[in-house]
């Protein structure tokens, strides 16, 4: 028989805009943003203090304003993030190797047989989050449970700088009540349909067999299935690639002229092509994203049978995708390029790694 999982998950609480706040003593205990101005751009991060005032991340820096009016925007220092970022994980590291790194803030960490000789998962976690407080001087949120999908949602139960924990014989009842828009894997369009069918807790999606589940929402419902019973069997993943490598900016003013958004265009294909080169990666699908002055986005792609060969045709396949006659009539805020189904050194089988622009 098994034994019984210990899984960890870490999660920085406002990472971002501490790290500002962190290394700017001026910005302690005001409202803050990172990202996006008070005239243009999003929101990528906002602190407790902003919060308050229900600015958010992704959130418009005009509806942010709006809502904070007090509310500094910051410039983001991605370098500097990084750098933070990989403090902490070599904390993480010293206690085990089963590190699953979702992004720069949070990780899963598998302690089921770690190198520190703890009696316990919680005592980890609780090191773990003083040693970061002491060592990098930031807080974290722990959750500890008996698999990914429990952690991640105890991590969320008690920010900031928590420490929430859901034993396995807890572990069904927790989720029955539960609400179904703070089920970790199910966004807010899925939230939607799940309420349309009457699911609005944990209970609720219980009543529903699996077979039903897939017929509404395939693959995904076998998953929805077994997370009503606070079943998880996915491991934490070490070698976990992401998505794309990508890059994306937002004008300071709206772009209407073709010349002026292939100019833009170039910029960010180089920067993209530069960072795949890094990752000695190999990819086939091109992806365009366009915002509008609006706010309405789209994306267009294409996907080649050989690999991109070079920034030229990163940037020209860009080109050959952009929606001239759209830009010119609506104006563009923010232009995106990704490189996708890629194959990095070694290895025969497309994966796909993402980087924050």
């Amino acid at each position: 028989m098994e034994p019984v999982r210990k899984i960890i998950h870490i999660d920085m609480d406002a990472f971002y805009a501490s790290v500002e706040q962190r290394d700017n003593p001026e910005l302690r205990g005001k409202p803050v943003a990172v990202g996006g101005s008070r005239q243009r751009g999003v929101v990528a991060a906002a602190s407790y203090e902003a919060r308050k005032f229900g600015v958010r991340s992704a959130m418009p820096s005009v509806t942010a304003a709006r809502k904070c009016p007090d509310l500094i925007f910051i410039k983001p220092h991605f370098d500097t993030y990084r750098k933070v970022s990989e403090q902490i994980q070599s904390i993480f590291h010293e206690y085990t190797d089963l590190v699953e790194p979702l992004s720069l803030d949070e990780a899963f960490l598998d302690v089921t047989f770690h190198k520190k000789g703890k009696p316990s998962a919680t005592l980890i976690a609780r090191e773990i989050k003083q040693r970061i407080k002491e060592e990098v001087n930031l807080t974290a949120s722990a959750g500890v449970s008996c698999n990914k999908f429990l952690a991640k949602i105890a991590s969320d139960y008690r920010k900031p700088d928590g420490l929430f924990v859901i034993p396995p014989e807890d572990a069904e009842a927790f989720v029955e009540k539960l609400e179904i828009d703070k089920f970790f894997g199910v966004g807010k369009v899925t939230a939607g349909r799940l309420h349309e069918m009457g699911i609005h807790f944990g209970r609720d999606l219980k009543k529903f067999d699996r077979a039903e589940l897939i017929r509404s929402f395939g693959k995904a419902g076998s998953y929805y299935y077994d997370i009503a019973r606070g079943i998880d069997n996915r491991p934490v993943n070490p070698n976990r690639e992401r998505k794309s490598i990508g890059g994306e900016r937002t004008f300071d003013r709206d772009l209407y002229d073709a010349k002026e958004l292939q100019h833009e265009l170039e910029i960010i294909a180089e920067i993209v092509w530069n960072r795949v080169k890094k990752k000695q990666a190999m990819g086939k699908t091109i992806t365009l994203k366009v915002k509008y002055a609006d706010f309405e986005q789209i994306t267009r792609s294409h996907t080649f049978t050989g690999n991109v060969i070079g920034m030229e045709q990163l940037y020209r396949t860009g080109v050959d995708l952009l929606p001239y006659y759209e830009a010119a009539q609506k104006g563009v805020r923010l232009l995106g390029l990704t490189l996708s189904n890629l194959t990095l050194p070694g290895e025969g089988i497309p994966v796909q790694l993402t980087l924050e622009f």
